[in-house]
């Protein structure tokens, strides 16, 4: 069996598919991991989704924060992004089997036999794995109660929960555990998560701002740390204990591949329009 790592494909269907088919990818022998944003810019948001769930057991995804947006905006307590294009996807007659089976996606996946972690964004470099459990599988348990709306998703919208602390409310930590797990960038040097800059590390002007990534990490001593969401890194980072896999596909760049057994990056060009 093959597993196979692939960056934020933000609806570039399209892509996706040409670049499992570089790899032949066989979904009774292989398996796909995804770090999250499926939907949101590309043209393939509905396309994606359905792929995922007729995989089934041979695709292993998190979820980003571009997928717990379209929660909020099915539900019409947000209004979609004018540059996503998620119109085919909220008018899909199958948008109820979707949106139910997106909600049972977890905010992380563990590869236990490989010492891997899968996240969109990364892990905050005070957690221990056992925080990380705790508290990413609380907030799964709250997105598939069946008033997630009122009770975490329509209370995330907020930068206020960006310093871990032993006495947050359950609802601080759930917020800053979606907030570290799906957005997180840059770190102030007190460890508190910046909202601010989304600039490649090196453009960064900050004294006080560094990447997440270049923090002492607890979890990154003893595992390989997976993730995406972060376009302008380019997946060039200093440890070769992360795997960075946002190259930017709906941006114009590509979508990138991680084939595990063998680290090597696969990549497929974004498309030109018709």
């Amino acid at each position: 069996m093959a597993h196979y790592f692939v960056g934020d494909i933000q609806g570039c269907f399209e892509e996706l598919q040409r670049l499992l088919s570089k790899v032949d990818f066989n979904p009774s022998q292989d398996q796909l991991w995804a770090v999250g944003d499926l939907v949101a810019r590309g043209p393939g948001s509905l396309e994606t989704l359905r792929f995922f769930q007729q995989l089934d057991g041979s695709a292993r995804v998190v979820l980003g924060n571009h997928d717990l947006h379209l929660f909020a905006v099915n539900a019409k307590i947000k209004r979609a992004n004018p540059s996503d294009h998620l119109g085919p996807l909220l008018s899909a007659p199958d948008i109820d089997s979707l949106i139910g089976w997106l909600r049972l996606q977890p905010l992380y996946q563990e590869f236990p036999e490989h010492k891997l972690i899968m996240t969109h964004a990364g892990v905050p470099p005070q957690w221990e794995l056992d925080t990380l459990r705790t508290e990413a599988d609380r907030v799964s348990a709250a997105l598939q109660s069946h008033d997630y709306i009122s009770s975490l998703i329509g209370q995330m919208y907020t930068n206020g929960s960006n310093r871990w602390h032993d006495s947050m409310t359950t609802v601080e930590r759930n917020i800053y555990c979606i907030n570290a797990l799906t957005r997180m960038r840059f770190l102030h040097s007190d460890g508190s998560l910046d909202f601010g800059c989304k600039l490649p590390p090196a453009a960064c002007q900050d004294p006080d701002l560094s990447p997440w990534f270049e923090h002492a990490g607890i979890i990154n001593q003893t595992h390989t740390l997976v993730f995406g969401h972060w376009a302008a890194v380019m997946g060039n980072v200093p440890s070769t204990s992360i795997q960075a896999l946002d190259t930017g596909c709906c941006w114009g760049e590509h979508l990138t591949l991680w084939h595990l057994e063998s680290n090597q990056k696969i990549t497929q060009s974004r498309l030109k329009k018709s």
